[in-house]
């Protein structure tokens, strides 16, 4: 198990022995309060309705101008990534995810039996 924590929240740590050749790991953690992060609306990109055609044709008219511009590497690397931000703002299609209008706290059984009260 992996726990992503910072370091500084790590009050003690401890090994306990288990069966056979295990060992178990006790971790006391120092939790900070609780928070919600509100939902966020979210932009995401639609690749598989991608203008393809019209993609190549960008590329391979930004090519000449990514490879001639070169004085180092780090400069190459950027001018690579500046081009495929711009294509991909400009030839794929985004939509955008609405936020979830249920509580944090529904799961499956929750949905389930809300349907079959609506449906009474």
């Amino acid at each position: 198990m992996y726990l992503v924590r910072p370091e500084s929240s790590f009050t003690s740590s401890s090994r306990v022995q288990g069966i056979s050749d295990h060992h178990g790991v006790i971790l006391e953690v120092d939790w900070e309060e609780n928070f919600f992060e509100p939902q966020l609306e979210r932009v995401i990109p639609v690749y598989n309705r991608t203008d393809v055609l019209g993609l190549q044709t960008y590329l391979r008219d930004r090519f000449a101008d990514w490879a001639n511009n070169s004085s180092s590497v780090e400069q190459i690397w950027n001018n690579l990534k500046n081009i495929v931000h711009e294509s991909v703002e400009s030839f794929v299609p985004h939509k955008t995810l609405k936020i979830n209008s249920d509580p944090e706290y529904y799961n499956k059984d929750i949905k389930r039996l809300n349907v079959k009260v609506r449906k009474a």
